[in-house]
C-alpha cells in the first residue's frame, strides 16, 4: 500500500486540503447557495405531514414545489431538473479538469454497469445512458455492440474487463457489481494521488470505509462469512479489520473500532440491526459521516473542496426529498421517514 495509505492522523474527519483562491468566486457562489438550502425543520415539517398535499404545501415555496395532485413521474422529473442544474452549475465552477472528471466519472461507471448487465443477460443494450458523465450516452450502445472498448477511457475498460470476466466465472449477476466497484474505488484512489486532491483523496477513502462498514455488517447478517473478498482495500481502516470482525461476536463489533472514527456509527448500526432487524441506521449513520466531513469544507477561504461539497450534499438534499415526496404518497410512516433523516444543516 502507498505510503499515504499507512495510517489514521486525525479523530473524526480526514484532512481536506489548503485554500485555492482560483476559486473564489465559486466559493462564494456556492456559500450563498448553500443558506436556501433546505434546513432540518421544512423536512422534518413534511415528514410529519399526514398526507401527501400536505407535504407538497410545506415544500411549496422552495424549488421543489410540485402540485398537491402531482403522479410519481412528475415528481420525479422535477426532481431530475434539479439535478441536472446542480451537476450543470458543478461543471462551471470546477476549473480543474481532473477533479471534475472524478466526479463526472460517477455516470460513466453507472452507464457501464448497466451495459454490461444487459449484455451478459442477453437484453437489447438499448437507451436509459445518463448523459453527464464524460462518455457521451448516445455512444455507449455503440460501443458495446461492436465490442470496441478501445474508445471507453481506461479506467472505463478495465471495468468492463473485471466485470465480464467475475460473472462468467460463475454466471453472478452480482459479481458485475462487486467488480466494479473494486475497479472504481482503486482508480478513484489512483486518481486521487496523481492529482495530488487531499479532498478527493479524503473523500475516496472514507467512502471505501463506508463501504467495508455496509459489507461487513450485511455480510454477518446474511451468514456469508466466506465472501470476505468483498472487502475493499486503501480505505482509512485496514481491510483485516473489517475481516476480522466477521469472527467477532456482534457484542464486540463496534469496539473492534474503538480506534476509529467509525466507533459511533458501528455501535448504534449494529444496536438497530440487532433490535430491529433493520439497516436503516446503519445507512443513516454511513450518510451522517459523510455529510459530516462534507461540511468541514466550510472552513476553507477558496478552493475546489466548497463547491464539490455543495454538490454531494445538493445531491443528498434531492433524494431525501424524493424519500419524503413518494413516501408520503406511499403512505410511509412518518417515524420511519424521520429515522432516515439523517444530519441536515440548521
Amino acid at each position: 500500500m502507498n505510503a499515504e495509505l499507512a495510517q489514521i492522523d486525525f479523530y473524526r474527519y480526514p484532512p481536506i486540503g489548503a485554500d485555492d483562491w482560483q476559486y473564489a468566486y465559486a466559493t462564494a457562489k456556492v456559500r450563498a447557495l448553500e443558506t436556501v438550502m433546505l434546513n432540518r425543520t421544512t423536512l422534518s415539517e413534511a415528514a410529519h405531514a399526514e398526507q401527501f398535499e400536505a407535504a407538497a404545501e410545506v415544500l411549496s415555496g422552495t424549488e421543489y414545489a410540485v402540485g398537491p395532485q402531482a403522479s410519481a413521474g412528475e415528481i420525479e422529473e422535477m426532481l431530475l431538473a434539479r439535478r441536472r442544474e446542480v451537476r450543470q452549475l458543478f461543471r462551471q465552477l470546477m476549473s480543474d479538469s481532473s477533479i471534475l472528471q472524478m466526479f463526472l466519472a460517477r455516470e460513466d461507471f453507472a452507464n457501464m454497469r448497466l451495459a454490461v448487465r444487459r449484455v451478459v443477460t442477453d437484453k437489447p443494450l438499448g437507451s436509459g445512458y445518463s448523459p453527464e458523465g464524460t462518455v457521451p450516452a448516445e455512444e455507449f450502445e455503440e460501443i458495446f455492440k461492436q465490442e470496441n472498448y478501445e474508445r471507453l477511457p481506461e479506467y472505463l475498460q478495465e471495468g468492463v474487463e473485471a466485470a465480464v470476466l467475475s460473472y462468467y466465472e460463475n454466471k453472478d449477476i452480482r459479481q458485475i457489481d462487486y467488480a466494479i466497484d473494486r475497479v472504481e474505488a482503486a482508480w478513484r484512489i489512483r486518481h486521487s494521488l496523481a492529482t495530488d486532491c487531499i479532498f478527493c483523496l479524503s473523500l475516496s477513502r472514507a467512502r471505501i470505509d463506508l463501504y467495508n462498514i455496509r459489507t461487513l455488517l450485511r455480510l454477518k447478517a446474511a451468514g456469508r462469512e466466506e465472501e470476505r473478498f468483498l472487502f475493499l482495500p486503501d480505505g482509512f481502516v485496514e481491510r483485516d479489520k473489517f475481516i476480522q470482525g466477521l469472527e467477532t461476536s456482534y457484542e464486540a463489533l463496534a469496539s473492534l473500532f474503538y480506534a476509529t472514527p467509525y466507533f459511533e456509527l458501528m455501535e448504534e448500526g449494529v444496536r438497530y440491526l440487532r433490535e430491529k432487524e433493520s439497516f436503516l441506521a446503519l445507512e443513516r449513520g454511513c450518510e451522517d459521516y459523510l455529510m459530516g466531513f462534507l461540511k468541514t469544507t466550510r472552513v476553507v477561504a477558496a478552493g475546489p473542496q466548497p463547491p464539490a461539497a455543495y454538490l454531494l450534499m445538493k445531491e443528498t438534499e434531492i433524494r431525501t426529498v424524493r424519500m419524503l415526496l413518494i413516501g408520503k404518497k406511499n403512505g410511509l410512516s412518518t417515524e420511519l421517514l424521520m429515522a432516515r433523516l439523517g444530519m441536515w444543516m440548521d
